[in-house]
């Protein structure tokens, strides 16, 4: 998942893809923890899409504060 797509989805949509990343996330790790993993590499490609999310809801909330400043001002 690239950066436009993830601006391409609604602040829910957001937020429900991240929990789920974080729910196989949780599952590879528990799987490489037993030794029964079949895609190590999977886990470097979900913590990257995790840290992506975040980076761009922290943007949208940054961006929503700061419209309203300046309404206030």
């Amino acid at each position: 998942m690239n950066a436009k797509e993830v601006r391409d989805l609604t602040g829910k949509e957001r937020l429900e893809k991240m929990d789920d990343l974080g729910q196989e996330y949780f599952n590879l790790k528990f799987q490489l923890a037993t030794g029964k993993i079949e895609a190590p590499g999977r886990l470097k490609l979900i913590r990257r899409d995790i840290a992506r999310l975040k980076t761009i809801v922290r943007e949208s909330d940054l961006v929503g504060s700061a419209k309203e400043s300046a309404d206030k001002a």
